[in-house]
């Protein structure tokens, strides 16, 4: 899966979406017009008739044809206006990231430290699955009231995602199975249909309004409350027209907009699992898992009623589907089965009460070590063929420095306080004489219960291997953001201190403080990401070269061996190459690179893609990438918003 190919159909599905929604806001303006000169024309008649009326009508003659501009617009203003306010509010529902819709739906967020085995498995296998993609950890919800077997990914970026699960999905599935609806999820997340689904939910409740404002006028007129002396003379009736009207106009765009989210939907859904296949290398446990919703009574039924709104989001058909296939949201079970497994018989599973999950592998902390492949690719191509994706020798690699890391640890990067206390125990020097400094920071700065955690971590954290560092960094990710803000503005204060107490920087702690800056700060304010604003190499040839230059530093001891490092990224870029030049390593410091990340940050998909592919070539020009620069690099892919996996050798 290219993640930038990936990116751009999103985009154009979101472009193509857009286009379709217009036209059924025109549809329903031109919908709510026709009604209205309907209106318009019964008034007109009935005004005839009535010597109260006569003189009106006289006064008003246009107002019985088939065109009338000002009426024309005024239902056009009414209809917009209408529809994006509901729009509005519902995206201020959902603005706030992925656990305002989990929570929308009745999700639990899931305790860190359950002893539920089921709850465990699942926060195992959502570990597993980010640190082997390269994206930050997600929050993990759990709908307890849902018996059926579903789940749905949820969020606006990749920094404030969500998976959640049903309750059906944690007792019903096996770990392969659960292991293939995670995969698929995050397939959605890395595929950009996230944002793509909360857009949709939003302009579907916009149109839906002016039909349940219908419903209200014709409920009001049922119970009696709109009763008016006119009710004689028709006023009463002309009410009951308007509110018809509304609603027949609001339903019929209603429909059409169904028809446009089923659409869209369906599309996307072959493509996920398709994926999650890829990612695991198991097609039996995404099989498996849609054969036991086929074979399960309760199916992936839904019951919660604010779930319907977002059927689109789920990992099967959440609602049976009005209108026979037209509505629904994804295609029948056979068909996404069959397109795995050709050879699928036709039978469905029937799942047990409760998978007993105590015999099955992987269920704690502790998983069984494998055998990782070193994490260094040699291959350019293959560096960025990892961006936005992930392999079975990923999934592998991650469940490898998952069982390096202490259980303590494990714990620990789950709960806000001891995750902060972790982030510090990482950020600790080597050398005596500064470590003793930053544990006094740390008292100063933040207090002395955290002083406290941060010791008690100490001895697990020296004995975690540097490649596993990385990954519990991108654990403790839910937790921080969970601080409170008063506490997060003390952690933020006592990283820096942290990091400069002995007057530099590494790459490992720029790595910890960039992701955090990106990962918790986004995450906060996900409607706020910065929209592409550079679309030409040359509009960033300055931040380019920089960049270039810090990762050829990396490369290599000698200034000869930088520079033909360098040089192998500029040759990857020749219509700017004669605007780059090679900048020494004692003339910049790591604040020059955030700043030039932060710019290439808002630069478009097609010119981050140019950069990141200059910067693998840079990296890997002597056939040989170290792990500080293959740190860096992927440092610098997270950057600029392009989550790359673990660096592993090919087979």
């Amino acid at each position: 899966m290219d993640f930038f190919e990936a990116q751009a159909r999103a985009k154009k599905r979101t472009n193509w979406l857009v286009c379709l929604f217009v036209l059924a806001v025109v549809g329903t303006v031109l919908a709510g017009y026709t009604a209205a000169i309907l209106i318009m024309q019964q008034a007109s008649a009935r005004s005839q008739r009535s010597s109260r009326y006569g003189d009106y009508a006289a006064r008003a003659p246009g107002r019985t044809g088939y065109w009338d501009p000002s009426l024309f617009a005024g239902v056009a203003a009414g209809t917009v206006l209408v529809v994006g306010l509901a729009s509005l509010y519902k995206w201020s529902q959902m603005c706030e990231g992925g656990a305002a819709i989990a929570e929308l739906v009745g999700g639990r967020r899931l305790d860190p430290h359950t002893t539920v085995l089921t709850e465990r498995r699942l926060l195992n296998v959502v570990e597993e699955m980010a640190i082997a993609s390269g994206l930050p950890m997600p929050a993990v919800y759990v709908l307890d009231e849902e018996p059926g077997i579903n789940a749905f990914a949820a969020g606006l970026t990749t920094s404030d995602a969500v998976v959640t699960v049903t309750r059906g999905t944690l007792d019903k599935l096996s770990r392969d199975e659960l292991q293939g609806v995670i995969g698929h999820e995050f397939s959605h997340i890395l595929n950009g249909d996230m944002r793509l689904n909360v857009k949709l939910t939003a302009i579907l409740f916009g149109i839906l309004v002016i039909g349940l404002l219908g419903r209200g006028i014709l409920y009001s007129m049922g119970r009696g409350r709109v009763r008016t002396s006119d009710d004689r003379k028709g006023g009463g009736g002309l009410i009951l027209g308007i509110g018809l009207a509304l609603m027949i106009v609001g339903y019929v765009g209603y429909f059409f907009g169904k028809l446009i989210q089923a659409a869209v939907s369906r599309q996307r859904e072959f493509l996920a699992d398709a994926s999650a296949v890829q990612f695991t290398r198991n097609p039996g446990g995404l099989t498996g898992a849609l054969k036991k919703i086929g074979g399960y009574a309760i199916g992936s039924d839904l019951t919660h009623g604010d779930a319907a709104q977002f059927s689109h989001f789920f990992f099967a058909q959440g609602f049976r589907s009005n209108f026979g296939g037209l509505w629904a949201t994804h295609p029948p079970l056979d068909e996404r089965i069959r397109a795995v497994d050709p050879q699928f018989d036709g039978k469905f599973i029937e799942p047990p009460e409760v998978v007993d999950v105590a015999h099955e592998s992987f269920v704690s902390a502790g998983l069984a070590p494998r055998r990782a492949a070193p994490p260094i690719s040699q291959d350019p191509l293959l560096a960025m063929a990892a961006i936005g994706s992930l392999t079975p020798q990923h999934v592998e690699y991650a469940q490898t420095l998952l069982a390096q890391v202490p259980a303590n640890l494990r714990d620990a990067a789950r709960s806000p306080t001891q995750a902060a206390a972790m982030v510090y125990a990482l950020l600790l020097d080597d050398e005596a004489p500064v470590r003793e400094k930053q544990l006094a920071l740390i008292d100063s700065l933040d207090n002395a219960a955290a002083l406290e955690a941060t010791r008690a971590l100490l001895p697990a954290v020296a004995q975690t291997p540097a490649a596993a560092r990385q990954a519990l960094v991108s654990l403790t990710l839910p937790a921080i953001r969970n601080l409170p803000d008063a506490d997060l503005a003390r952690f933020d204060r006592c990283t820096d201190a942290l990091i400069m107490a002995d007057g530099t920087i590494s790459v490992f702690e720029f790595m910890i403080q960039k992701a955090l800056l990106r990962h918790v700060v986004r995450a906060r304010q996900p409607d706020q990401h910065a929209r592409p604003a550079i679309f030409a190499l040359p509009a960033v040839a300055g931040e380019i070269g920089l960049v270039l230059s810090i990762l050829a530093s990396a490369a290599g001891e000698t200034r000869g061996t930088q520079v033909a490092a360098f040089a192998a990224g500029v040759s990857q870029l020749p219509t700017i190459s004669l605007q780059l030049s090679f900048t020494a390593a004692d003339t910049w410091d790591f604040k020059e690179l955030d700043a030039a990340l932060n710019r290439l940050g808002t630069a478009s998909d097609p010119v981050k893609q140019q950069v990141l592919f200059a910067a693998a070539h840079a990296v890997s020009q002597d056939g040989n990438i170290l792990p500080i620069e293959a740190e860096l690099l992927r440092a610098v892919s997270d950057a600029l918003g392009c989550p790359m996996p673990p660096l592993i050798a090919a087979a």
